[in-house]
């Protein structure tokens, strides 16, 4: 029996690009010769012109990481989760992700896609992953860290725990609480285990940190805080893209090149069994002079993860910093000399060191490129140097104004990390694990049985530790 009855279509429109994004593909056009007369009308008005209609588009418009992307990916690079059309932010705790991976054959095609990479390369020093495990992609990652583990297991993964301030912005009620922090101890606890080492990166206000005191962040937007992560994990991971010098051989444009593996051995191999760093950043670094070394490289060096210990005596701490573009008196490019040097001496004047060190040096600053958000304070000048008068009618600065800023970056292992693994284990113990946990339902819903939840708490307990061994840190519910 045929029914007749209206068909209604919903269609949505597409995507308008924004003018960073119609610039690409107007310079895209120009590099295959097809630009024709429309060359003659863009060029009418200064580039400075629209280079600042650009930067403004992008502080007022900007909703996804494609809108200021100017890279080309390989089609092998990105990959959708088929099936899952819920929105992002009801996409957000640790058993939704797992559901989601196992549901479809994603493991095997994400495999195959990481497997084309690795056969290109000659060698490999490691694999490095940025997660945001605030939500479902914790689960999902940690699926594809396993095959990973399985796959390729002498090959060292750093990982990138990275956090939005703004997920810490939305008032939660008790229910969204105890999940919110559940998740983050399941989260952490499973990442943990399929890594040789993890380096949280994201404080609830960037903006009212110290980390950026030469910065103008607004939390609320992504554009922003991403801006100021990226840049760490850049500096900090620049020795492992530095060419490895001979024993006799000097560069005198770079020093200390190191590799992911013997990053990771030196802090959480044999000197201290401890996989959780702190990541510090100085951005802009401020100058090498050296009446101001010590303030410069140490007391400018501020962590990018909260609950954090200040002022931690710790004599087996371990710790590589890198430096990069630094400028030293009268704003002059400082030499590789000038930076170990006035690192030596900020650490002679401090009152603490740690056990071993390692330095990282270039002379090379870091780039500051079109889609760069309008995060410097007015401070800050052309190539990120610090000024004592700041600049009058501006109080943001980006791209245009800023082209290259100095950087330093320190990952140290320390029991300054204690506070915020304590929390994690602390919320598991007492939301998963006590009997007659509130959360213990919950945990349920998500595939863990009570066995599972223990053992999470185990690997949380050894982590505090390893750096605190004292036993009442131990998960048993009894």
């Amino acid at each position: 029996m045929c029914r007749k009855g209206r068909v209604i279509t919903h269609a949505s429109e597409p995507l308008r690009r924004n003018l960073f994004l119609q610039s690409l593909s107007e310079e895209g056009q120009e590099s295959v010769g097809k630009a024709n007369d429309l060359d003659n009308v863009n060029n009418n008005s200064p580039a400075e012109i629209q280079d600042k209609d650009i930067v403004e588009c992008l502080e007022s418009d900007v909703q996804y990481w494609t809108d200021f992307s100017k890279v080309h990916y390989h089609p092998q690079s990105l990959y959708e989760l088929s099936g899952l059309w819920a929105d992002i932010q009801e996409f957000d705790n640790y058993g939704l992700g797992k559901e989601a991976f196992c549901g479809h054959q994603h493991g095997e095609e994400i495999d195959d896609r990481l497997r084309f990479f690795v056969e290109e390369c000659d060698h490999i020093q490691g694999i490095q992953c940025i997660v945001d495990d605030s939500g479902g992609f914790s689960g999902v990652s940690a699926m594809f860290l396993e095959s990973i583990a399985d796959e390729y297991p002498n090959v060292p993964v750093l990982l990138y725990n990275a956090r939005n301030p703004s997920l810490h912005m939305d008032s939660k009620g008790r229910k969204q609480a105890i999940s919110h922090n559940l998740h983050d101890a399941v989260s952490f606890s499973r990442l943990s285990e399929l890594c040789k080492l993890i380096i949280p990166v994201g404080l609830p206000s960037l903006s009212g940190s110290r980390a950026s005191q030469f910065l103008r962040i607004e939390d609320e937007k992504p554009y922003h805080s991403s801006a100021v992560y990226a840049s760490a994990m850049h500096s900090f991971s620049l020795p492992f893209r530095m060419k490895q010098s001979g024993p006799s051989a000097e560069s005198i444009y770079t020093s200390g090149a190191l590799d992911m593996y013997g990053t990771v051995q030196m802090l959480a191999g044999q000197m201290r069994q401890n996989m959780v760093t702190i990541l510090d950043v100085a951005m802009p670094a401020p100058s090498l002079s050296a009446d101001r070394a010590q303030q410069s490289f140490l007391g400018n060096l501020q962590p990018l993860i909260p609950d954090i210990a200040e002022d931690v005596e710790d004599f087996h701490a371990v710790e590589t910093m890198n430096i990069h573009g630094a400028v030293t008196s009268g704003n002059q490019r400082a030499s590789i000399n000038d930076v170990k040097d006035a690192v030596e001496c900020a650490y002679d004047n401090s009152v603490t060191r740690p056990k071993f060190s390692h330095l990282s040096a270039s002379t090379c600053p870091l780039p500051i490129p079109l889609p760069f958000p309008m995060i410097f304070r007015d401070m800050v000048g052309q190539h990120g140097e610090l000024l004592e008068t700041p600049i009058s009618g501006s109080s943001s600065r980006g791209s245009i104004e800023v082209h290259s800023i100095p950087m330093a970056t320190r990952l140290r292992s320390s029991t300054a990390v204690l506070p915020f693994l304590e929390r994690k284990l602390e919320n598991l113990r007492r939301f998963g694990i006590e009997r007659g946990a509130i959360g213990a339902p919950l945990l349920q819903s998500w595939g863990f049985g009570k066995d599972e939840v223990e053992d999470m708490g185990e690997v949380l307990s050894k982590m505090v530790t390893t750096l605190k061994p004292y036993p009442q840190y131990s998960s048993d519910s009894d």
